[in-house]
């Protein structure tokens, strides 16, 4: 038998088509979250979740376990009510893992079920962590809102190395979703009909969708990355023909999610493309007060030569004796001081933090770029582009694929340095070789515009990954 809802995303429509802005700022309170470094292959590792003042009813368990190259994590979580009580931005929560140094890695969207029961499996390469749950406007965001309903509580079974994260305000900046407690006393959910889960999560993305295209047009995405953000309004309005035409739940859900992460790649542009304008603006107007102020210490050292003369062509009409030593000396002292300056130019003058942001721009730079040939998300694996399996027969590009593919070449070809890999994919489970040849089309698409060979890899994963 199916599960049903009660569907309450309806009240958040308007909200979401709206220009999204902070509506209060709050202050950040420093919290403490025990961080635990699970042993390397040392069996699974249980750990609870509880409820923070937010959501006191709300609870989890877990099962942690750290295996080559990755950690799984299976967890369960109980009475987690609707996040639209927070606020009507909030449609959703987010498992995060925190680093002991307060790095923040978006673990996966929670989706409570009608018994605001929910289940996850994830992984994450990540070591030593701890975990929280937030209440987030959409799944895709990159860094965590202050509204924590949920934190790891390490139990008296907890195996490994226990450590203390400090989540301060510089280590989860809000900025961008402001959140002020609501009246609980005055909340009432929406008198809504029934649906099922399926369209329960279908509506779901797409008014996260909604949302992410909300907050980024609020960042001024349109006007510092119009490439990105026409993709995810094109992406939007594919998710909401699909739902219209009652198509296949699992294609409304996947295109709504990569609109989200489109829309949230763009505003993460826009803001440090922002940040880069404000840097450049106080740059400039440092720079036009240091020549201010060496124009003023110019002028004042040429008052202080006409004075130094002045004094010389007095001291001229001393005595006959001495008025030639005197004259020597006042005019040694009536040249101007000399100024040695040491002027460092090239590379090796940069500082680090400017190499770092130079980097950082590149890669915002080649992510808009390349984000017109085909959707291309940042990932911490680097810039990830899609060619979907609609693009070939069989194992063949199609012309128009090919185009596109050739054009990312052609972009990653004027930048020296950068690497190549592609990744092919199947879903049969013999779908190995088919996931090769499919790989080694892309590759040869991409070297057909200039790319180096040397330059590409490819690979076959087939159904793996």
């Amino acid at each position: 038998m199916p599960r049903f809802l009660i569907i309450l995303l309806p009240a958040f429509a308007a909200f979401a088509q709206q220009t999204v802005a902070p509506i209060y700022h709050v202050t950040v309170t420093e919290r403490t979250v025990k961080a635990i470094n699970y042993q390397y292959r040392s069996g699974p590792t249980p750990i609870d979740f509880r409820g923070t003042v937010l959501l006191p009813k709300a609870k989890g368990q877990a099962i942690v376990e750290s295996k080559q190259g990755r950690t799984e994590i299976d967890v369960h979580f109980e009475n987690l009510t609707e996040p639209a009580r927070f606020g009507r931005e909030y449609l959703t929560y987010v498992l995060w893992a925190l680093t002991p140094e307060g790095r923040p890695i978006n673990l996966g969207e929670v989706v409570a079920n009608g018994s605001d029961k929910s289940h996850m499996r994830v992984t994450t390469e990540l070591q030593a962590f701890a975990m929280i749950v937030t209440a987030e406007p959409y799944a895709a965001v990159r860094q965590p809102s202050d509204v924590v309903v949920l934190e790891n509580a390490v139990r008296p079974d907890t195996a490994g190395k226990i450590e203390e994260v400090n989540a301060r305000y510089e280590l989860l900046p809000r900025g961008t979703y402001a959140w002020k407690e609501p009246d609980q006393s005055q909340y009432k959910p929406p008198d809504t009909p029934r649906v099922s889960m399926h369209t329960y999560e279908e509506m779901l993305e797409v008014y996260q969708a909604q949302n992410a295209l909300g907050i980024a047009e609020s960042a001024h995405a349109g006007q510092y990355a119009p490439n990105t953000f026409n993709k995810a309004q094109q992406l939007l309005t594919d998710a909401q023909q699909l739902q219209a035409s009652k198509a296949d739940s699992a294609r409304v859900i996947e295109t709504a999610r990569e609109a989200a992460q489109t829309a949230e790649d763009a505003r993460l542009i826009a803001t440090r493309k922002q940040q880069e304008e404000q840097i450049t603006k106080a740059q400039a107007e440092a720079a036009a007060a240091g020549q201010a102020q060496a124009q003023a210490a110019a002028e004042a050292q040429r008052a202080k030569e006409e004075m130094e003369r002045a004094r010389a062509e007095a001291a001229q009409a001393q005595a006959d004796a001495d008025r030639a030593a005197r004259e020597q000396a006042e005019a040694q002292a009536s040249q101007p001081a000399q100024q040695a300056k040491v002027i460092i130019e090239g590379p090796g003058a940069t500082h680090p933090q400017q190499q770092s942001a130079a980097q950082s721009e590149l890669r915002m730079r080649l992510l808009e770029k390349l984000n017109g040939p085909l959707p291309t998300r940042d990932t911490p694996r680097g810039l990830v582009a899609t060619v979907p399996k609609s693009a070939f027969d069989g194992t063949v590009l199609n012309a128009v694929a090919r185009e596109q593919v050739a054009r990312i070449g052609a972009i990653v070809a004027t930048t020296p340095g950068l690497r190549v890999e592609v990744e092919g994919n199947s879903a049969a489970e013999a779908g190995e070789p088919m996931s090769w040849k499919r790989a080694e089309a892309v590759r040869e698409a991409l070297v057909s515009r200039g790319l180096s060979p040397n330059a590409v890899t490819s690979r076959g994963l087939g159904n793996a990954r």
